[in-house]
């Protein structure tokens, strides 16, 4: 599976801020490859804002399509109007890893629950329009059995390919290579083993 991830480093943040019928969005997206990441950046957000009317949130803290590592919250807006649209939003955007909070201040004008939903949303895709992403790709670990004179052959197919060595190691019968091959792939060795004039013994694969 390939999808997209916030590129932002750990304990850092990408914000924008929206105003909407003088209520101020401001709206903060995190990676989130776990739930505490997701918590660091709520915390921070709360120390930062402590004076603001609500810090409504959205985590899907897996792959797009995630059911368990997700969650939202209103926090105190009324049900509905503030963290399932964003959680939406993020569903919709198809990307992964990802942690958001919309810090309210409120502007003296009630919006109402739909006015609420559209502002809240708003307020994320706006962020995710200028957020920063990359690839990430899920791969499984093959480890495979080369001569010591196919070693450095198999190296740069590999990078080649753009398929990651994970480990090396050796013995007297030669080396074993721990690749990362994409999971959404099927292992196909034929255009290395015509490179290295030898066919290649596969050790061990994923489970299935």
């Amino acid at each position: 599976m390939r999808y997209r991830v916030p590129a932002l480093p750990p304990s850092s943040w990408h914000t924008t801020d929206i105003e909407v019928e003088k209520s101020h969005f401001i709206t903060w997206v995190c990676h989130a490859p776990d739930i505490s990441a997701f918590t660091i950046m709520l915390n921070a957000a709360k120390t930062a804002h402590p004076n603001a009317s609500h810090h409504c949130t959205a985590y899907i803290a897996g792959p797009p399509g995630e059911q368990n590592l997700i969650g939202f919250s209103d926090d105190g807006e009324p049900g509905g109007t503030a963290g399932r649209p964003m959680y939406q939003v993020l569903q919709g955007s198809q990307l992964g890893h990802i942690g958001c909070v919309v810090i309210r201040y409120f502007g003296g004008t009630k919006l109402g629950t739909g006015g609420l939903a559209r502002a809240y949303a708003q307020a994320v895709s706006h962020a995710l329009e200028t957020l920063p992403t990359q690839e990430v790709i899920e791969r499984d670990t093959y480890t495979l059995r080369l001569s010591f004179a196919s070693e450095a052959i198999a190296r740069t197919w590999c990078e080649e390919h753009d398929i990651p060595i994970e480990q090396a190691d050796y013995d007297g019968d030669g080396v074993r290579l721990c690749i990362g091959w994409p999971r959404d792939c099927p292992l196909d060795l034929s255009l290395l083993e015509n490179r290295v004039k030898n066919a290649i013994e596969v050790l061990t694969a994923p489970k299935t």
